[in-house]
């Protein structure tokens, strides 16, 4: 049982890995960086958040720096968004699709590793959030632009509400793969609509004069 956990759990992440860095390797080639810059964001955006999370609850070193196949799915989906970039970008926004998709699965992998390493809930809900936001927030940084969760979209908000339907069902008892797929569609349904509807969080200007 505990192997099939541990099986769970790096496909998650590998899942999450491959559409971050798609993400990261995206929005990498839309500012024109070079061929190394391109990977280099792919895989920052893809196992930054994993890494401080790892660093956080102990499990040093981070499972995204010894992992191999971590590295070979960020050079992976870099080497896909490089040669097939015309068909990735028919996507209207293929970035925050992508970007959606990883923080999904991060939000979820992220709160039962968590569980997992016998840290509380209130532990599993922040640091699924970190796992799942993390790597982009990096990703912008290195962009040179504000990150998504300080901005007003529904982004950081969606992490928190997979990141907590996983603790509930954990505490109320239930399977863990169940909760884990209907934490999955609820995060994914909530980032994904609120860019479809516009859906965003107040914001509060100051007045002009």
């Amino acid at each position: 049982m505990a192997q099939l956990t541990n099986n769970i759990y790096i496909i998650l992440d590998l899942i999450g890995t491959f559409a971050f860095a798609i993400s990261g390797a995206v929005a990498a080639r839309q500012r024109g960086l070079d061929v190394f810059g391109i990977f280099a964001l792919a895989f920052t955006t893809a196992c930054g958040g994993g890494i401080i999370r790892d660093l956080c609850i102990g499990a040093i070193p981070p499972v995204g720096l010894t992992h191999f196949p971590y590295l070979l799915t960020a050079l992976i989906a870099a080497i896909v968004s490089m040669v097939f970039y015309s068909w990735v970008n028919i996507l209207t926004h293929p970035v925050l699709v992508f970007d959606a998709v990883g923080l999904s699965v991060f939000a979820i992998a992220g709160a039962r590793k968590v569980l997992a390493f016998g840290f509380n809930y209130e532990v599993a809900i922040l640091l699924g959030i970190t796992t799942a936001v993390g790597g982009g927030v990096l990703r912008d940084v290195l962009l040179g632009r504000v990150p998504i969760i300080l901005k007003r979209e529904i982004y950081a908000s969606a992490a928190m509400v997979g990141a907590g339907i996983v603790v509930l069902g954990t505490h109320l008892g239930y399977d863990i793969d169940i909760i884990s797929i209907v934490a999955l569609i609820f995060c994914f349904g909530m980032r994904f609509m609120s860019l479809h509807y516009h859906w965003n969080l107040p914001t509060f200007g100051t007045n002009k004069k």
